[in-house]
C-alpha cells in the first residue's frame, strides 16, 4: 500500500488500526506497508489441535512477556529463510512492549530453555500476529494453543496472522477478503478488552482450546 514512513509508535499503533502492517519489501530495502487481499486470520473458535499436539503441551510451560527480546531475536534469526526482522523492527516493537501493546508468548522446556514462542500487537479484541519461531518440536504451535486461550478468556475477537502458509492452514488459519478483515477489525477494535490484563489477573494453565483433528488425532504434519 505504500514505501517509507516510521516505525514510531503512534505510526504503528495507527497503521494496525486501518488494517496495515510494515515489512521490508525486501532484504535491507525500503519499509513497505501491507494490506493483503485476502488476509490470512486464525478464527478463535477453530484452532485444529491434534492429539499429538496435546500431548506436546504437557511437556512445555507457557509464559507470557517474560523474555520477549529473545523470543523476537530468535524470530529475526539471520540463518532464517526470508529473514525480514531489522534492527529498526526490533527497536521498534520493542518500545511498544515497554508500551504494553506487544506481547510475547513462550513455551518453556522442562530443562529451563526457552523451546519456542511468537509475538504480535493487541489492541482491543485485535492481536496481529508477527512471527513465531520453535527450537523444538511444536513448540511454537503450543504457543499458539496459549494466545487463542488467552483470546478467547480475555474477550478477543479476531486473530490475525497476515498471510496463511501450509503450517498456519493445518492448525485452522484461513483466507477472507480483505473487505471482511476490515469489517472484523473495526468491530474488534471497538471491544474495550485487554486479553492480556485478564491472563494476568487469571494466570490458569490454558485449556486446550480447539478441535481434535482426524480419527487418529493426527494430521501427519510437523513443525
Amino acid at each position: 500500500m505504500g514505501i517509507g514512513a516510521d516505525l514510531e509508535p503512534g505510526t504503528l499503533l495507527a497503521a494496525y488500526r486501518a488494517g496495515l502492517f510494515p515489512m521490508p519489501a525486501h532484504h535491507k530495502g525500503p519499509m513497505a506497508w501491507w494490506s493483503p487481499d485476502p488476509r490470512g486470520i486464525l478464527p478463535l473458535d477453530g484452532l485444529r489441535v491434534t492429539r499429538s499436539l496435546r500431548q506436546s503441551m504437557q511437556r512445555y510451560e507457557i509464559r507470557v512477556d517474560t523474555a520477549f527480546g529473545a523470543v523476537i531475536d530468535a524470530c529475526g534469526d539471520s540463518r532464517r529463510p526470508g529473514r525480514w526482522i531489522n534492527r529498526d523492527i526490533k527497536a521498534a516493537y520493542g518500545r511498544l512492549q515497554e508500551l504494553g501493546w506487544v506481547h510475547s508468548i513462550e513455551t518453556w522446556a522442562e530443562d529451563g530453555t526457552l523451546a519456542g514462542g511468537l509475538y504480535g500487537v493487541s489492541i482491543g479484541g485485535l492481536f496481529a500476529g508477527e512471527s513465531m519461531f520453535h527450537h523444538q518440536r511444536d513448540a511454537s504451535k503450543v504457543a499458539l494453543v496459549g494466545l487463542v486461550d488467552i483470546l478467547r478468556r480475555g474477550g478477543a475477537t479476531l486473530l490475525d496472522v497476515q498471510w496463511t502458509t501450509d503450517h498456519l492452514c493445518t492448525l485452522g488459519a484461513i483466507d477472507v477478503p480483505r473487505t471482511t478483515y476490515l469489517r472484523q477489525l473495526e468491530a474488534a477494535l471497538l471491544r474495550p478488552v485487554d486479553p492480556f490484563a485478564a491472563a494476568r489477573d487469571d494466570p490458569r494453565p490454558c485449556d486446550q482450546p480447539g478441535t481434535l483433528d482426524g480419527p487418529d488425532g493426527s494430521d501427519g504434519s510437523s513443525e
